[in-house]
């Protein structure tokens, strides 16, 4: 520090550094705290000016230049906690701005904890903002990239600044979670990111041309940062900004490629999958994207032949002049020689359908397409009755595995005898044309939530998802819903009264277009089989909903899609009985609410999850009052085997999960279901990702989750016990576990009962309110014997793990062997689960956040 320079800006009162020197000795002995505290604020009060002594001491002083609580932190803190007690001493005009000066030069090496404070007690955020981007323009041409990105997070510069040049050696050093908080709370930036490195994923792109253009990037990997990785990380972003995928055409196309590239492979090379399943995934992933259809054409001249290549590119409408020559001729040929057969099969056709599938028993006359809100006016009279049955179904385009929801393209509302079809994206831009927004949104709220009104559907909860995400004014109406029935549910009571059923008993004949055995019905197809005799014909079900006009087949088939539930809920209320189903179907269809006693028998106090997307029979109550808090370490659930990565999320937060193996039975959860108490059975959205179905889970069960909770359970095996193994020691055992392997050794471990003695016991036995942490003290072999005679899974450590500084432990899993390590997975749980996170006191973690 230039002392001479401060010199006549030091006023005369105590020397700045006289009272660091007897703060450092104080700081040394960690028993006087409270003198020392006493003495930097008495020391504080002495000096004319405390803005400008912090800067003197943090000038003179290095201790608070490493991580953690250093005495320049504490300093700080203090003189932070001070100022607010006597706000007199705050600066402005141009001593402020000099203080400011001096201010940003320690800020360039500080560390992270004292970002904050100094901005807070010098008011940088009032700095010249110019000023401001020059300084961190020094920092960045200087090569202090990450520096520079934090500090224009924590003064807000971004809008300023380009986002590339700010970003992309923040990639480049493995600064992934730096560069995403970088564009966190600006959208225009998300999507500019999200475009760059979309970019970077087109074919040919040369990363490494980029990098040059960054000097002294450290820990840049070029063979880390490739084009996979890169997909990776565009598409985890779009779902966390919550941004359009149509944003980043190259990724998306490229993991439709290689998508398309595995089907072939598990077709043709493995020969591991029937053709109807092949063709369905092929039709799924090149939807209408040309330039996809472009390679599947290429893909079948590879591995098939250019007759079967031309009846795809007829198939996906490809123009001829975009087509191989060999392809072209041999569609020529084959338009001729259906042109033949087309007559002689469209006698036999309707004819074929009738007697295989589902008829709509209404005129065509009576299926009305409503494009304007004048035709609106009939469906509105009619179908907002008192007393009336309203069947409700959607027809979206299909995604073909893209992110987010779908917005409804078609709307189908059947009463007895009309089906009318919205089309729902019309109707909504001309209202908004028309400044009358809320018409629409207005009428589908008078229909959900009028309770007179018995509304039908099938797996209603992905409907009115897909309805919110096409209009925000209809978010909640889940919530606001009265009256609906939901055949799904239906659907799943039948499940369990039949096996037959189960297994799709009914036989369909094959129609002329079936080349090989007709593929099992599903869904609401099978159902309809069930009641009504024969299943629904699915063929228009991936068609584009979006395009206009629509075909007679489709309108045809989206009014039948409504109208059957009509028909299915008329049969199983007149006759609930011959289909296994309760007296009472009436009522429990409706969904009026029923008081029932607790069951005796409560599966140790247990809750069933199961996959349905409704809530199951006998858990909705009476009152919307939510249940009483329940920690997450009292909280035990048993997940359906199609759960499992709920059940995996859950056991992450400290939930005591019990998960049915993959070849136990469905009808084994319904078994369970019969067995707990009102209320304790919850059935969970199936098209929900297991995040946001551990979120429903915990927060209907009112469930809290602490920071304790979180990774107290192992997610594979769900023990709570564990082995904490310092590094060291860790790699030594690595080192044994290659030698062993080396030696030709299958297996490092040993019996358990001869290790117990030596292991388990001699290990320093703690417990914590969740978990069981075994102090690990006996330096034994390189195996380590534990719970079942398992062995610690140490060969999946990767490597370079062992390296890191700022590693001390590990902890085991002592039932599978699993090992788990310190890093940044415990932050990204805690963001994730905030909604239903608990903080307790000063609660700490076994994991640091990072």
């Amino acid at each position: 520090m230039n002392q001479e320079s401060d010199s006549n800006d030091e006023p005369a009162g105590q020397d700045p550094l006289l009272l660091l020197k007897t703060i450092q000795l104080l700081w040394t002995k960690k028993e006087m705290k409270k003198q020392l505290k006493e003495e930097i604020r008495r020391g504080f009060a002495g000096l004319e000016d405390p803005l400008a002594g912090l800067l003197d001491i943090l000038e003179s002083s290095t201790d608070w230049k490493g991580k953690g609580h250093s005495l320049g932190y504490y300093i700080t803190s203090e003189l932070q906690l001070w100022m607010k007690e006597h706000p007199a001493v705050q600066q402005s005009g141009m001593k402020l701005k000099k203080l400011q000066t001096r201010v940003l030069r320690i800020l360039a090496q500080c560390p992270a904890n004292l970002l904050d404070p100094l901005i807070s007690i010098y008011q940088l955020h009032t700095a010249d903002r110019n000023y401001l981007l020059g300084h961190v323009s020094h920092l960045y041409h200087r090569g202090d990239y990450k520096e520079a990105a934090i500090l224009s997070i924590k003064l807000k510069l971004q809008p300023d600044q380009d986002v590339e040049k700010m970003c992309m050696p923040l990639l480049f050093q493995d600064k992934i979670n730096l560069m995403e908080d970088y564009v966190g709370e600006y959208p225009e930036l998300q999507c500019k990111l999200l475009q760059i490195l979309d970019t970077w994923c087109e074919p040919g792109f040369n990363i490494r041309d980029i990098a040059r253009q960054y000097q002294g990037l450290s820990r840049y990997k070029p063979d880390k940062l490739n084009r996979k990785m890169l997909s990776k990380l565009v598409f985890r972003l779009l779902d966390r900004f919550n941004v359009d995928p149509a944003l980043c055409p190259n990724v998306v196309n490229q993991r439709h490629l290689r998508t398309l590239n595995y089907l072939f492979y598990k077709r043709f090379v493995e020969k591991t999958m029937t053709q109807e399943n092949w063709t369905d995934h092929v039709q799924s992933t090149v939807g209408e994207n040309q330039w996809l259809q472009g390679h599947l054409i290429q893909l079948l001249i590879n591995y098939c032949d250019l007759n079967t290549a031309a009846r795809w590119a007829q198939r996906c409408n490809l123009p001829e002049e975009i087509l191989p020559i060999g392809v072209a001729d041999e569609l020529q040929k084959l338009k001729i020689q259906e042109s033949v057969e087309e007559a002689t099969k469209a006698e036999n056709y309707e004819e074929i359908n009738k007697k295989n599938y589902y008829q709509l028993p209404i005129p065509r006359a009576n299926i009305h397409f409503l494009q304007k809100w004048e035709e609106m006016l009939q469906c509105w009279e009619k179908v907002l009755q008192p007393g009336q049955i309203v069947a409700i179904d959607m027809e979206w385009r299909p995604s073909f595995g893209m992110v987010g929801k779908p917005r409804v393209s078609l709307l189908q509302i059947a009463v007895k005898d009309e089906v009318f079809l919205l089309d729902l994206p019309q109707l909504l831009e001309q209202a908004e044309m028309e400044g009358e927004k809320e018409k629409l949104p207005h009428f589908i709220q008078m229909l959900y939530s009028d309770a007179a009104i018995t509304k039908l559907g099938y797996g209603m909860s992905g409907d009115l998802s897909s309805l919110a995400a096409t209009c925000f004014a209809l978010k909640g109406m889940d919530k606001q819903s009265q009256g609906v029935v939901d055949l799904l549910t239906v659907d799943k009571q039948l499940q369990m009264a039949s096996i037959d059923w189960k297994k799709g008993s009914r036989k369909v004949e094959q129609s002329y277009e079936d080349k090989g055995i007709r593929q099992p019905e599903k869904g609401l197809s099978l159902l309809v089989q069930h009641v009504l005799g024969k299943p629904l014909d699915k063929t228009e079900q991936l068609s584009n909903w979006e395009k206009r006009p629509l075909r007679e087949e489709q309108i045809v088939y989206a009014a039948s899609d409504a109208y059957c539930l009509l028909e299915i809920y008329e049969k199983l209320c007149k006759d609930p009985a011959s289909f296994g189903l309760n007296s009472d179907l009436t009522k429990s269809l409706v969904g009026k609410p029923t008081i029932k006693a607790r069951a005796k028998k409560q599966l140790n106090k247990q809750e069933v999850l199961s996959p349905c997307g409704q809530q199951c029979k006998g858990s909705e109550k009476e009152t919307s009052r939510p249940p009483a808090p329940i920690s997450a370490k009292e909280f035990n659930v048993v997940c359906d085997n199609m759960l499992q990565g709920l059940g995996r999320y859950l056991r992450c937060l400290g939930v005591d999960v019990r998960m049915l193996e993959n070849e136990d039975d469905h009808r084994k959860a319904a078994e369970l279901q019969s067995q707990v108490g009102e209320g304790r059975c919850f059935s969970v959205n199936c098209s929900e990702k297991a995040k946001e179905q551990a979120l429903q889970v915990l927060k209907h069960f009112n469930v809290h989750v602490t920071l304790e909770d979180i990774f107290s359970r192992c997610q594979v095996c769900n023990c709570n016990k564990y082995l904490k193994v310092p590094k060291e020691r860790m790699r030594q055992l690595v080192e044994g576990s290659k030698h062993s392997a080396g030696d030709g050794g299958t297996s490092c471990s040993t019996p358990c009962k001869e290790k117990s003695s030596r292991t388990c016991d001699a290990a320093q036995h703690t417990e914590t309110t969740q978990s069981e942490w075994l102090e690990w003290t006996d330096p034994c072999g390189a195996a380590v014997g534990l719970e079942e005679g398992t062995t610690l899974q140490v060969a999946a450590i990767p490597p370079g793990v062992l390296d890191k500084a700022e590693l001390t432990d590990f902890y085991c899993c002592t039932r599978c062997g699993k090992v788990f390590w310190e890093g940044s997975h415990f932050g990204r749980v805690v963001s994730q689960f905030k909604d239903v996170l608990v903080i307790v006191g000063d609660e700490q973690s076994i994991y640091k956040l990072s």
